[in-house]
């Protein structure tokens, strides 16, 4: 049984390395997190291409990217023993979050563009798969965009990186997605001295707190949510922080003069959500970017009351309040 399940990821693998050389003509830039999706890319084009062919390509998102993160990708490129290349997107992710979240946007034009303007000619991998809207609706082949692992769920990816003997990095953010901490300002940074400081800041003391107390936790983020003339700090961390554990984060966090409210979620709550119009008038996509954006980061069950925003300068949605639910 333990064969045939092996023969099948071997397979899974080879047929992997034969679509990557059949398709890449010449050189090839991983966009590289050096998380599960991107390391797995990055072993198999190596394995495809040779390492002369391969670079990995990280955009660093400053005062938003994971210390941690910034450390693990350096290693990781080391381990891969494949060059990697620095690029910034912090100007271009600034120009799409001044206009509210969108990790879509972000991914496709503060990421993505950043690592295709490199080489002209080159083609540029990613790390898509069926657990993301990429691979869920778009196609492995975009111009020069490739991705690989389109037809794959992250279970057989979890599957390959254990049979390939690959560790990716981690962070402590979260056991399934992580990423820059400004997917956690769930309003407009129209000010990054303020917006940015708040979610980044907190971010960092609250991964921090957790090491100290070798806190095991599966998800732990602080969300900053709010008015733009207030930040409100939303702490989510799974298992739950007990009371005292809680009463000092909540002091630490208190202590960042850009957080003006904090408040560590172990109950039901419910988002008051602020949306341009045309995304308030679909009701279709005012559920998708629920569920896919906010609610799977959330400690505690979420609920939605969405109202139309007269704010023109808004192009997705801010949450800006919260009540718990029972209270």
């Amino acid at each position: 049984m333990w064969q045939s399940a092996e023969n099948c990821i071997q397979k899974t693998v080879d047929e992997i390395i034969s679509d990557i050389r059949n398709i890449v003509p010449g050189r090839l830039l991983v966009a590289f997190s050096g998380g599960e999706d991107s390391s797995l890319v990055a072993f198999l084009a190596k394995q495809a291409l040779g390492k002369d062919r391969v670079v990995l390509v990280t955009v660093d998102w400053g005062p938003f990217t994971y210390s941690a993160a910034r450390e693990g990708v350096v290693s990781a490129a080391k381990s891969l023993d494949l060059d990697l290349i620095l690029v910034s997107g912090q100007q271009r992710q600034f120009d799409i979050w001044r206009h509210g979240p969108s990790c879509n946007m972000c991914t496709r034009f503060a990421k993505l563009q950043s690592v295709l303007d490199l080489d002209e000619k080159a083609y540029v991998a990613t790390g898509s798969n069926l657990s993301d809207s990429w691979g869920q609706n778009g196609v492995k082949i975009n111009g020069r965009l490739y991705s690989p692992l389109i037809a794959l769920d992250k279970k057989t990816i979890r599957s390959l990186l254990s049979y390939l003997g690959i560790r990716p990095v981690k962070i402590g953010e979260s056991s399934q997605r992580e990423g820059c901490k400004l997917k956690h300002l769930l309003k407009m940074m129209t000010n990054p001295n303020y917006h940015g400081q708040a979610v980044n800041l907190s971010n960092e003391i609250l991964l921090s707190f957790l090491s100290e107390i070798n806190h095991a936790s599966i998800l732990a983020n602080v969300k900053i949510i709010g008015p733009l003339s207030r930040n409100i700090a939303l702490v989510n961390v799974l298992p739950h922080l007990n009371e005292r554990e809680s009463s000092e984060i909540v002091r630490r966090l208190s202590t960042v003069s850009a957080i003006d409210e904090v408040y560590v979620l172990r109950d039901p709550v419910v988002l008051r959500i602020l949306a341009n119009p045309g995304l308030f008038n679909n009701p279709t996509a005012t559920l998708r970017t629920f569920q896919g954006f906010i609610q799977r980061d959330f400690a505690v069950p979420v609920t939605a009351q969405w109202h139309e925003s007269t704010n023109s300068r808004l192009r997705t949605f801010q949450v800006a309040g919260f009540e718990y639910e029972n209270r």
